[in-house]
Parts: C-alpha cells; structure tokens; sequence
C-alpha cells in the first residue's frame, strides 16, 4: 500500500507554491509511488468557514491516516480572538518536539560574509509557543514560557544523533540561563549537558542567544558544521537571521520531527503580498519535499530533486527575481523538474 501524504495547500502564496511543488512531484513520478491527498487548513478557509480551529475535520482526518505531512505557507492572524496556528497545532498534536533547519550555501551563491553550513534545531512544542496567557488586570497580559526536561532531553538527544551522523563535532545550546535561571539555567542547558554525556567524541557549547546574534554576522564561519539547538522561540528568530547568510528565508526548507511522524515545510511565512503575482522562490517548498521524499523512503527521488535544485541555482538563469532572475515561480519549478527527470533517467 502506498504511503500517504497530506499536502496542506497554503494561504497568500501557498496555493501557487503548492502548484510548483506538485509539478515537481509528478515529474519525477513521486505521485506514482506515493499518495497525495490535498487538503485546507488556514485563515483563509477559518475566514469563510469560521470554528475554533483552523482546520477542517477532513484535514484532521487525513493527517491522522497520512504518513507525513507536507505544508505549504499559512497566514497566522495575530488577532487574540483567533485560532492557534497551523503549524503550531500539528507540531503539538503529533509532538514534533524537533523543528530542523539547515543553513548551507548554495553552489554559486556565496553571500557577503561567506561559505555557511550549519544546522539548526529548534525545540518545536514548548516555549511561548506553548500559547499559555491570560490578562490579570485589563491593562496586563501575562505568557508563560513552558520548558520541561522531557521535551529538552528529546530535542537535545536529536540534535547530537544529527551531529553523530553528519560526522560533526560539536554541539552549541543556545540559551539566556543569566536571566531565565529556572527554565534555562535550571532545566534546558543542565539537560542538553547530560544528554551530551552519551556523545563523548561531540563538544557541546553554551552561548547566550544575544551574544550568538552578533556572532552569527560577525563570524558565522565559527559555526559552520555544528549543530545549532535551543528552545522554540530564541531559534524562530536565529533561523530568520541565519537565513540571510545563504540569500534569504526562501531559500531555507525544513521539517519537524517526532517519534513517529513528521511534517515538512518551508522555513518562510506566506507572503500575502505577493498571492497570485507568481513571482516567489519556490526552492523552500520543493526541498522540503525533497526532504519528505527520503524520510518516506523514496531516496533516489530526493537526490535527484535536491541535486536538480543546486544546479538551476547554481547555473543562476531560470530563477525567480530575489536571485537575480526573472522567472516565474512555475517557471523554476518546471525547470527543477526538468533537470530532476535527466538525472533520474542517468
């Protein structure tokens, strides 16, 4: 029986990246081997429909038969009367305790602080993003960051098995234990550091997540192949920063990690702005898929895909315009696919 994926099409530019996604998919004959079940989920489907969440009971239906799930962009409204976000409720519903994303140049495309590779793996589950708050007058609100040992240990453990396997020999945890002496110095750093423990021939080291933000523009070379871990919210904005290292956010992919199951995505928001303009990188989303392909098995699809993507990059002519381009994003996936079929066919 083939292995099932939900594809959750997206709001603002989501639909037309899930477009150039599929095109890829169906190029080098992923379709065939897998199955692909398009659903809605997102403020635009809440906005006509309404509920408490933004999901549609067959979306929910579908994930819980699905093997992964493959998510384009979705707009969070930040409205207090509005539902948690859809990437938020899928990491805690199925417990995707490790949000991984890589920051690696692409051939070609060395920025102005140049060649980067590293590896970030954010705690997906906890921190603010826990969403615990409440007023306790009418002029002050309250949110409580949530850190405890179990969900630490799981997302410390996979980041030094992520070291372990890329041959990588150290491990920093970010933190701010000088301030957050509970939840930082009392639990997440004192875990990662046990954790380290069963990894002898991996460093670990500790940084404060402000010192690190001018470290990563000031030296980011320091840090190239290691494995990057905090919590939630301290790793959303390092990602976001390390982004432009390699160009910018869509051009970063990634994907969340539980025991049992996982969702891919790109690192990138939804781009409003820009819906139906057919103008974004679409290189996040067909990676993440690429990604998706090799945790379900179809290895040399995800190869052809990736290696597909690195030389329309590199060769820097059929690429959308935040890279100098001026091809649609339909026209550089079909590019992508076109490159992906060759090396299939080798």
């Amino acid at each position: 029986m083939a292995k099932k994926v939900v594809v959750i099409r997206g709001d603002g530019t989501g639909p037309e990246l899930t477009e150039a996604a599929m095109k890829v998919m169906d190029a080098i004959g992923a379709t065939e081997r897998l199955e692909f079940l398009i659903r809605d989920a997102g403020s635009e489907w809440w906005q006509q429909h309404g509920g408490p969440t933004y999901f549609p009971d067959e979306t929910w239906e579908a994930l819980r038969e699905s093997d992964a799930c493959y998510k384009a962009p979705v707009t969070t409204l930040p409205d207090p009367h509005t539902p948690k976000s859809v990437a938020v409720t899928i990491r805690q519903t199925f417990n995707l305790y490790a949000n991984v994303r890589p920051v690696k140049t692409f051939r070609g495309r060395e920025g102005p602080l140049g060649p980067v590779d590293m590896l970030f793996v954010r705690e997906g589950t906890e921190g603010l993003y826990a969403g615990i708050e409440f007023m306790v007058s009418e002029d002050v609100g309250i949110a409580l960051r949530k850190i405890s040992r179990t969900a630490s240990e799981k997302v410390a453990r996979f980041a030094f098995e992520q070291a372990r396997l890329r041959g990588w020999r150290k491990v920093i945890v970010i933190n701010k234990a000088n301030i957050l002496k509970l939840t930082d110095g009392g639990i997440f750093v004192p875990t990662v550091m046990k954790v380290s423990g069963g990894y002898p021939g991996i460093d670990v080291e500790s940084y404060f997540v402000d010192n690190f933000a001018q470290q990563l523009v000031k030296n980011p070379q320091r840090f190239n192949q290691n494995v990057i871990v905090g919590t939630n919210l301290f790793m959303d904005i390092l990602t976001e920063e390390a982004s432009a290292l390699i160009g910018n956010i869509g051009l970063v992919y990634s994907a969340n990690f539980g025991d049992n199951y996982a969702m891919f995505e790109p690192a990138h928001g939804s781009a409003p702005k820009y819906k139906g303009l057919n103008k974004v990188n679409p290189t996040a989303m067909i990676l993440a898929g690429a990604w998706m392909l090799d945790y379900l098995g179809e290895k040399d699809l995800s190869k052809a895909v990736f290696s597909a993507t690195e030389d329309v990059i590199a060769e820097n002519k059929i690429v959308t315009y935040d890279l100098g381009g001026s091809a649609s994003t339909q026209q550089m996936a079909e590019e992508i696919a076109r490159k992906a079929v060759e090396k299939l066919r080798r």
